[in-house]
């Protein structure tokens, strides 16, 4: 019986302490409950996603300043930024993003072939991408601008591009843009590959969206300069599968989420905004 009695003291002991640790008289000793997962409704993208608890996205690996590889081996940048944003709405950990390099030429059929679930990679809204690929956004409203070698006096405006060879990239709305403007357009896959035909002369300039080439003089200090004024708008969009419509326009409510509680200008002054002003993103959308 002795036995038997400590045993229940025992027990009861166990059981106060229990309770104890349960009431609110812990205060800061008690550790804060974590967030509720996220719920979708049955058969979205934005159910599967979190369900299966990974995303993949396509963005720029050479792009310094939205979408560049660090020492790593993982993109930083504004875009990745934004991206972060949104898997994190889907409960999505940032480790658990899976990052595909995205140029150009290949942003459409990623996004077609499933390859990828968005794009986030300095990519423009057009009514032609439109006809393959749902858009959510803008985030932001970049324009088309020239770079030259720092020491170019002869370039002052795209007027002074036709007839010229300037560097853009295949597949880009800058290229179009130049070939309808009468440049000759000498094309690469990335635009950090458009730089030694500017140092070498094989072309007069490199054109493409303005934050682009800031970045790319950011890198490479005294070597370039920006020329001229925009002379485009390139309304930055997150690219989706076509008519995927409910989750095109939650991507949207995030995005005006991001926007009023501060994340999106945190992204901003973290990555574009070392080097570039800060400024209201555009209105989303909801075509």
């Amino acid at each position: 019986m002795k036995r038997n009695s400590i045993a229940l003291l025992a027990a009861a002991a166990v059981t106060a302490l229990a309770l104890a640790g349960c009431s609110s008289g812990g205060g800061d000793s008690a550790e804060p409950s974590a967030e509720p997962a996220p719920t979708f409704d049955e058969g979205t993208t934005m159910a599967k996603l979190a369900e299966a608890g990974t995303i993949t996205v396509g963005t720029k690996f050479d792009q310094p300043l939205f979408g560049l590889v660090g020492p790593d081996g993982v993109p930083v940048g504004f875009d990745v930024e934004i991206a972060k944003i949104i898997a994190s709405e889907l409960g999505i950990a940032e480790d658990k993003i899976e990052w595909v390099e995205s140029v150009s030429a290949n942003r459409e059929p990623f996004i077609e072939n499933g390859d990828v679930d968005i794009v986030v990679a300095t990519y423009t809204i057009n009514d032609k991408r439109k006809e393959v690929v749902s858009f959510a956004g803008p985030y932001y409203l970049a324009g088309q601008s020239i770079l030259v070698l720092a020491d170019n006096e002869d370039i002052a405006s795209e007027e002074d591009l036709v007839g010229q060879p300037v560097c853009s990239v295949t597949g880009s709305t800058p290229a179009a843009n130049l070939k309808e403007l009468g440049a000759e357009v000498i094309e690469t896959d990335t635009y950090s590959n458009c730089l030694e035909p500017l140092r070498s002369g094989q072309v007069v300039a490199v054109s493409t969206d303005n934050v682009i080439l800031a970045g790319l003089v950011s890198q490479n200090e005294g070597e370039f300069k920006i020329v001229g004024e925009p002379f485009t708008e390139e309304p930055y969009g997150i690219g989706l599968k076509l008519d995927d419509t409910d989750f095109r326009m939650w991507i949207n409510d995030v995005l005006e989420e991001a926007y009023e509680d501060g994340r999106y200008e945190e992204a901003w002054n973290s990555t574009a905004g070392t080097v570039l002003p800060f400024v209201e993103p555009p209105a989303v959308d909801r075509y």
